[in-house]
C-alpha cells in the first residue's frame, strides 16, 4: 500500500493518494477509503480500480491534521495500510486504524 503526499502552495491542503496493491485487493470488486475525515462513510470515497488493477483514489485534507482512515473491501473486511504514518487501536475490539498525517 502507498500514501503519496502532495501539499499544495497556494491552498491549505495536502493532496494525499491512497493506492491498495493487487495482493491486498485479489478479487475485489469495491474498495472504499473510510475515515474520520469523511464521517467513516462507508460510500462516500471509492477508490477507482486502474488498468493495472491497482485501487485508488486522491482526496484533498486541510493540512496540519492527523486523520484516522481503513480500507473497507467489498463492505466485510476492514484493512489497514502498511504505509501509513501510525495507528491508534480503535473503539471496538482488538482492531487498530492508520494515520495519516498531513
Amino acid at each position: 500500500m502507498s500514501l503519496i503526499k502532495k501539499p499544495l502552495k497556494t491552498r491549505p491542503v495536502c493532496k494525499v493518494t491512497f493506492t491498495l496493491p493487487i495482493e491486498a485487493s485479489t478479487d475485489a470488486k469495491k474498495v472504499m477509503l473510510v475515515g474520520d475525515f469523511n464521517e467513516w462513510s462507508q460510500i462516500s470515497h471509492p477508490l477507482k480500480c486502474k488498468s493495472d488493477g491497482l485501487f485508488s483514489i486522491t482526496v484533498d485534507l486541510p493540512t496540519d491534521q492527523r486523520y484516522q482512515f481503513r480500507y473497507l473491501i467489498d463492505g466485510t473486511r476492514w484493512l489497514n495500510d502498511d504505509a501509513a504514518d501510525g495507528y491508534v487501536p480503535t473503539p471496538f475490539g482488538n482492531d487498530s486504524n492508520s494515520i495519516v498525517r498531513t
